[in-house]
């Protein structure tokens, strides 16, 4: 299996066009040691040909006309190598770069039923994905199931790759209406996901509410893991003065302090575990920082544009 990151970053990328954070402001001005990042966005694949995206990040557009791995083939009438997009949620840095793949070519949406409901009956603008002929196919998931994905259209055979879900605790974006929330099942809000090809496993869970301890089993078995590196600190957010929220609040478990993510995640994991979806206020971007040192002595590695594995 290959994998390949796209994107690193929190919503509004790194650095963000409307804040002047000291990260941000020292970015901009060349005295900060760190690279900037797109929003985040994973792609893999099991045989090198057909590839499939972890979240559909806003600057979607630019991420595939930057990796060759998804380049068109020169043959007129061949598709894009681009077979599915897997929903980790309805928010919209992780939806909105649908938008970017509705140029008439059909493709596999998975997602839960609550992440498709929101998407399909209260927001219109996704019904630009039914122009494709055939239209771009919706695949229902459990949010604690297991999916067997092949990669052509005969499923009689073994499956190429298993696609495991696990629910993560987190809620539907603020956008969702009263009416809507009734009618959809929280644990389908967010979800990580499990790839495996033979021994081999992916785990991807960019947003941790730390609500659900669900998360450390498949970290324990998992060869790489992309976790929620969002936050330094609980209150960070409110120290920018970039939101009277703490990281809890919005769903993400902090990095540090007590029940943090470094104290909590399992030890007995001995697989790459590196951080994903950094917000721009986050201390770690700094490669100078103590904060940085931290999560590296920690055994973490931080993801950055361009980050490659292969399992």
């Amino acid at each position: 299996m290959r994998v390949k990151v796209l994107g690193s970053a929190a919503g509004g990328g790194f650095p963000q066009w409307n804040c002047n954070c000291p990260n941000c402001s020292a970015l901009r001005h060349g005295t900060l040691k760190a690279r900037p990042r797109a929003q985040t966005e994973v792609i893999f694949s099991v045989d090198s040909k057909v590839w499939f995206l972890l979240s559909a990040s806003p600057d979607l557009r630019q991420q595939v006309l930057g990796a060759r791995e998804l380049s068109p083939p020169e043959s007129a009438s061949s598709p894009s190598p681009i077979g599915g997009v897997f929903l980790p949620g309805a928010d919209v840095d992780s939806v909105m770069g649908l938008l970017h793949l509705r140029e008439f070519q059909s493709f596999f949406v998975f997602s839960t039923r609550g992440v498709q409901c929101v998407l399909q009956k209260e927001n219109r603008i996704f019904r630009v994905l039914e122009r494709a002929n055939p239209p771009v196919k919706w695949q229902t998931l459990s949010a604690k199931g297991r999916l067997g994905c092949h990669l052509s259209e005969d499923s009689s055979g073994p499956a190429d790759f298993i696609c495991s879900t696990v629910p993560l605790g987190g809620c539907y974006p603020d956008y969702v209406s009263e009416e809507t929330l009734r009618a959809v099942p929280p644990e389908d809000a967010s979800v990580g996901f499990v790839m495996e090809q033979g021994e081999k496993r992916l785990f991807f869970a960019p947003s941790l509410s730390g609500s659900s301890a669900m998360w450390k089993s498949a970290v324990e078995s998992a060869d790489v893991t992309f976790i929620d590196g969002t936050f330094w600190s609980d209150d960070e957010l409110m120290r920018a003065g970039r939101s009277k929220k703490t990281a809890r609040q919005i769903g993400h478990l902090p990095l540090s302090g007590p029940d943090g993510l470094l104290e909590q995640f399992p030890t007995r994991a001995k697989g790459r575990k590196t951080l994903i979806h950094i917000n721009n206020t986050n201390p770690i971007l700094d490669e100078k920082s103590a904060e940085h040192r931290a999560v590296l002595d920690a055994g973490f590695e931080i993801a950055y544009d361009g980050m490659e594995f292969e399992l």
